[in-house]
This record gives C-alpha cells, sequence and structure tokens, in this order.
C-alpha cells in the first residue's frame, strides 16, 4: 500500500528513489513514451516531462502520451508549465503534479491553483532557496529538487554545481525530502543516500541509454544497496 499525507497525495518517499526527467532529444530516435515505458518497468519510480523546446499544445500531446505510457504505474509530473498540467487533466490524463523552480511561478500560487491533491516539487539550490522553502504554508511543496549536484549538458543554467560535500552540506538543512540532480549516475547513489537524499532525479542516464531499462534497474538497484 503507498503511503499518503492528510491531503491524500503519496508520501514523496514513494516516488522520489528514482526520478527520471525527460529528454526529448536524447530519447531520439526512440519516442520519450517508448523510453519512459521502458525505464518504469525498470525501476523508475516518478516521471518529469520536460521538454523546453516544445510548444503549449505538443507539450499537452507528450504529457498525455507519457501519462498513457506509464498507466498510473508511478506519478506522473510536467515542467515549469501549470497551463499544460491542467490542459492534460482536462483531456483525462492521469498526471499528478508540476516541478516548478525559482523564477517559475511562486509556489504558493502553484499549489492554490492546482488544489490540494497535486504534487509539487520546487527546484532550490542555496540556503536561502531552503528558507524561503521552510517559510511557506505547510503542505504547499511535496519535495525539493536540489543540484546540480555536477555538471551536466541537459541543463545549460543550472547554478554553479554544488558537489557531492556540498550538496551533503546544504542538505543538512533541507525543511523538506529533497531530490538530487546533476549529471547523476549509479556511482554517485550511496553517498547520495548517507547525505540523507530522498531520491536522485536522472536525465541521460536512461534517456540516453542503449537500454532505459537496464540503466534504470542498474541506478535503482544501487540506489537500494
Amino acid at each position: 500500500m503507498v503511503s499518503q499525507d492528510s491531503a491524500g497525495r503519496r508520501a514523496p518517499s514513494s516516488y522520489l528513489p528514482l526520478y527520471l526527467v525527460t529528454d526529448t532529444a536524447l530519447c531520439s530516435p526512440r519516442s520519450v513514451p517508448d523510453v519512459v515505458a521502458l525505464a518504469v518497468g525498470g525501476g523508475a519510480t516518478c516521471v518529469q516531462v520536460r521538454d523546453k523546446a516544445a510548444g503549449g499544445r505538443a507539450l499537452v500531446e507528450l504529457l498525455v502520451a507519457v501519462a498513457d505510457a506509464v498507466d498510473g504505474r508511478v506519478p506522473v509530473l510536467v515542467d515549469d508549465r501549470v497551463d499544460v498540467y491542467l490542459a492534460a487533466r482536462a483531456r483525462g490524463a492521469r498526471v499528478d503534479g508540476v516541478h516548478v523552480g525559482q523564477t517559475d511561478l511562486p509556489a504558493d500560487l502553484v499549489r492554490q491553483i492546482v488544489g490540494p491533491h497535486a504534487v509539487v516539487g520546487l527546484s532550490a539550490a542555496t540556503a536561502e532557496e531552503f528558507r524561503r522553502a521552510a517559510a511557506l504554508p505547510p503542505g504547499t511543496v511535496d519535495y525539493l529538487g536540489v543540484g546540480a549536484v555536477h555538471a551536466t549538458s541537459t541543463k545549460p543554467d543550472h547554478p554553479v554545481p554544488l558537489g557531492l560535500e556540498g550538496f551533503a552540506a546544504l542538505l543538512a538543512s533541507a525543511p523538506l525530502p529533497s531530490v538530487a540532480i546533476g549529471g547523476l549516475s549509479a556511482v554517485d547513489a550511496a553517498e547520495l543516500r548517507r547525505a540523507g537524499a530522498a531520491g536522485m532525479a536522472v536525465v541521460s542516464a536512461v534517456c540516453a541509454a542503449a537500454d532505459p531499462a537496464a540503466a534504470a534497474r542498474d541506478l535503482i538497484g544501487a540506489w537500494n544497496a
């Protein structure tokens, strides 16, 4: 049985361990839904659909297709676009929430728009951003995405990489369950867990893998070990 909070949302500990963020270009020539289906079959515990280049209509179609491929097995979130989340829900897709960054809609406003049952994630990379997240009303944000841990080409505008030691130092003051992101691979899993991370978010480690299912199995195996 999946644990839930008082609002009926899944507990972050159930979906953060292996958090897949999609990259349409890296998945090519395979489709994003095909890669996602393989990754979830291999052990991915959450999927965030991210495509900065897609227009609104195309992103809605992609989100709906990914939700159909996942078929409720794990939560499906969309990056940044609250409007796309709402549109996909209006289409009947099983989409669970939104992940927003520091320059997107404020998290408290996002919560008002999406309601109490959606998952809301928030990126944070500094102690000040942690303090602001802690000051939000309880239940506003479900988890933090923390990084970049390492430099990564999949998000060129990422903050200065924290490194594993910097990540561990920052996480000591984390007000919410936190998933690490930024150039991660299976070799990082043990140290991230020791630092207190609730999970690791990956992009190229799965999307660019020759066998996404095997890549996901290796990653979740390293995490669980």
